[in-house]
């Protein structure tokens, strides 16, 4: 992308129409395009939050949910026989989706009906063409953070695609596919700031994070635990996580945390902020299904094996090179496991 377009997504008014794009979740987005392409050290108080314990939910473990899913399989079963029968123009598949981040998944203003355009659509348009026989056959829903899961509980979707980390909370409410991307939690804030990172320098700032994300149980846990500074304030959330970007534009907050690849991508929209410090999780990005769609799982598990193969260092390329490095192996997802028996 040249940097003309680059800029063309900078600044607050940009923003500002972004995040009102954002809160109309329901909004139905017609796939009118297709992939066009084969497409400094820590302090003592970092490394203790770095440390901090992992989330446990049964016998599941955050470090290992990404294992839970279960082996690929080609073969069709009730979830994708349901898709297949749709007639007609309705014979899609239905992806939840973002609308608004930043080469993941968004609308490119460049092109002609602003196409959604990014790394999470190219994986969209991969399964499509799988199941249907076409990477064309999708209809997008655009989803905002805090509605991934009911989007899919509800029916509204067939499965979401949307920079979302594989937990073991999340695993009791959906299925996950094997991961697909490696990322972790960082701190975005203005390039002036005191800020450093993920530590004590957080002390009486205001940080925001999305409704039901990653970032805000890590800050809730850590605050609790007491290894965050008893002064930040982390009450603003919002059901869109480029809302924060806003908030921080406007002088609301202070900082922002999200994955580190989003606010690698949001620092690329606007020059005045940049990432502090080194990420602090560990966090993989799945695609999430319903829990008993065990066919659907096993099909994507299959895509994503291929797509590994060939398909995602192209995307990569494409996509997240110019924000996240060329070298791609710190965000490569490890070699899958597959654990879940039924």
């Amino acid at each position: 992308m040249d940097a003309s377009r680059l800029r063309g997504w900078g600044g607050v008014g940009t923003m500002a129409v972004l995040c009102a794009l954002a809160l109309a979740f329901v909004l139905l987005l017609p796939c009118t395009q297709i992939a066009h392409h084969h497409h400094a050290a820590p302090d003592r108080a970092g490394q203790q939050l770095a440390e901090g314990s992992q989330v446990r939910a049964g016998s599941c473990q955050d470090s290992e949910a990404q294992k839970q899913t279960l082996a690929p399989s080609g073969a069709d079963g009730p979830t994708i026989d349901a898709i297949k029968a749709r007639e007609g123009a309705r014979r899609k598949l239905i992806v939840g989706v973002d609308q608004n981040s930043y080469r993941w998944g968004y609308r490119n203003p460049n092109t002609e009906g602003a196409q959604l355009e990014g790394f999470d659509i190219d994986l969209v348009h991969r399964i499509a063409q799988d199941i249907l026989g076409d990477a064309d056959a999708v209809q997008f829903k655009a989803i905002p953070t805090n509605q991934r899961i009911s989007a899919i509980q509800d029916g509204r979707v067939d499965m979401v695609v949307r920079t979302m980390t594989i937990t073991c909370e999340r695993l009791g409410q959906v299925a996950f596919s094997a991961p697909y991307f490696k990322t972790g939690q960082q701190v975005l804030a203005p390039k002036s700031s005191t800020i450093t990172g993920y530590n004590g320098t957080l002390a009486h700032k205001k940080v925001c994070t999305a409704t039901g994300s990653t970032g805000y149980a890590k800050l809730d846990a850590d605050k609790k635990a007491g290894t965050l500074p008893a002064s930040t304030d982390i009450s603003t959330t919002v059901p869109n996580q480029l809302d924060c970007l806003v908030r921080l534009q406007l002088g609301e907050v202070d900082a922002v945390v999200t994955d580190g690849a989003l606010a690698a991508s949001q620092a690329a929209q606007d020059p005045t902020v940049e990432l502090k410090g080194a990420p602090f999780t560990t966090e993989y990005y799945g695609v999430a299904m319903k829990k008993d769609a065990s066919d659907l799982v096993r099909r994507v598990n299959r895509v994503l094996v291929s797509y590994r193969a060939s398909g995602w260092q192209a995307s990569y390329d494409t996509w997240l090179s110019a924000t996240l490095g060329r070298d791609s192996s710190a965000s490569k997802p490890p070699a899958p496991q597959y654990l879940r028996t039924s």
